[in-house]
């Protein structure tokens, strides 16, 4: 039997972390620390398996002798740092940008933002019905998946995670500047005359659903997509001998959409087509 080798042992870095000490291992970030203590301090644009973007800004703190509220996201904890997360400060931080967030986008398939919202009484609809909307039609140009930009808050994780992060396809690319700014393949081509390869590793790492299985955006039209009525299954990709672990979604005995586990060290979250798209198979006698 072969030994797994354990991983380089890290020091560990203590740290004040809302009055307590807190001890974690070197390199670590102030939002693993939290995650770690049980604290919930909301992120959209953080992923477990793309480096920080700190594009999103909900997850800021206040770190002692800091002039400005920094993203937990990204922030390494130090020793000897004192950092607070739930100040009068972080949160109104938190409030407004989820107000902009809300106001500009739609938020109805992004996990958790219902909560957050109410916790922190957010009220998006102070900035009026004219806010800034795309309010554009959803990208239905494929049959494998969706892409509805009403819903993007702009975080780049698709960006990265078709870049040099991970697929190394760079189909999809940031368009525009500032208020014009936008997810796009290159020159704004329908999908199908891209570059991409529908591995739909943009969709994994996805936080609101603007990007979404073709099955998934049927089915939520249709009014049919019930999560709570799903089961997920975690099993072995059978195309090829590489042994990527598939996660199945199934919804009264059908496969609705594919994941892989992100802990997973042969995929990291990461699939090809087969494996992310090919399951048809399974539930077609045709």
């Amino acid at each position: 039997m072969t030994a797994i080798p354990l991983g380089v042992p890290r020091r560990l870095v203590e740290f004040t972390l809302d009055g307590q000490e807190t001890r974690v291992p070197e390199g670590s970030t102030i939002l693993d620390a939290c995650r770690a203590a049980g604290k919930d301090v909301p992120t959209l644009c953080e992923g477990d398996t793309l480096r920080p973007k700190n594009a999103c800004r909900v997850c800021v703190v206040e770190v002692e002798g800091s002039r400005t509220l920094v993203p937990a996201c990204s922030r390494r904890a130090e020793a000897g740092m004192e950092v607070r997360t739930g100040t009068e400060r972080a949160r109104h931080s938190r409030k407004v940008v989820l107000e902009l967030l809300a106001s500009s986008v739609d938020l109805s398939t992004t996990p958790r933002v219902a909560g957050w919202l109410k916790e922190y009484e957010a009220k998006p609809d102070r900035f009026g019905p004219d806010a800034a909307r795309l309010d554009e039609e959803p990208k239905v140009d494929n049959d494998l998946y969706v892409r509805d930009y009403d819903k993007c808050i702009l975080c780049y994780k698709c960006v990265d995670a078709c870049g040099d992060q991970w697929q190394n396809t760079f189909a999809i690319s940031v368009a525009g500047r500032g208020f014009d700014a936008r997810i796009a393949v290159e020159h704004d081509a329908p999908l199908t005359d891209s570059a991409c390869v529908y591995c739909g590793n943009c969709i994994e790492v996805c936080p609101t659903g603007a990007l979404s299985f073709k099955s998934e955006f049927d089915m939520r039209a249709a009014g049919t997509w019930d999560e709570s009525a799903q089961t997920e299954t975690t099993t072995v990709c059978a195309y090829c001998g590489v042994g990527c672990n598939l996660t199945l979604h199934v919804q009264d005995n059908e496969i609705v959409k594919v994941t892989s586990p992100h802990d997973n060290p042969v995929t990291h979250g990461n699939l090809c087509i087969k494996g992310r798209f090919g399951y048809q198979h399974v539930q077609n006698r045709d």
